[in-house]
């Protein structure tokens, strides 16, 4: 067996191609979408209190629907979050096959990211990354959020390992 048998992926940017030069793709056409500022979007749902949402101590969906409120959206806050996750779900196909290769020859995979609790079940089902690794540890489910030391010990706790058997 490898020295650092576990491998714990981050998700956005890496397993998700979701990220060109610093910009979420699914930005690009949120306003042709849906006829909305998306600038006005990502400051009312990542604006100062970003962490509460991050760490799970505030449900996104609710943060939707005050933003949907706001600004007279009248699909409202499922509407919304269902767009979002779908145009935001571009798995990276060479990834995948690294993934499936890795497992292949022994290495244990799980996901450390920092999502809130409805995005990882959007992850973990709809996406299918549950069937792809052992477990998706997310800060919105753990109260927690990288880099916090603590994110990373409740990882390897969990995972019963020490931290020089991961790699990150």
């Amino acid at each position: 067996m490898h020295r650092k048998t576990i491998i714990a992926w981050d998700f956005d940017g890496v397993l998700n191609r979701n990220i060109k030069n610093g910009e979420f793709l699914w930005h690009r056409s949120f306003e042709s979408d849906l006829g909305q500022s998306v600038s006005v979007f990502t400051q009312h749902m990542f604006g100062a209190r970003l962490d509460d949402i991050i760490t799970g101590k505030e449900d996104l969906r609710d943060r939707a629907e005050s933003w949907s409120n706001s600004v007279g959206f009248s699909p409202g806050a499922d509407a919304l979050l269902a767009y979002w996750f779908e145009k935001d779900s571009l798995p990276d196909p060479a990834m995948l096959a690294i993934m499936q290769d890795l497992t292949g020859r022994g290495f244990r995979q799980v996901i450390a990211t920092n999502q809130e609790p409805r995005r990882t079940a959007f992850i973990e089902n709809e996406m299918g990354f549950a069937a792809l690794v052992e477990r998706v540890f997310a800060s919105g489910r753990m109260g927690v959020r990288k880099p916090e030391s603590a994110f990373y010990n409740a990882v390897t706790g969990s995972l019963g390992v020490d931290a020089q058997d991961m790699f990150l």
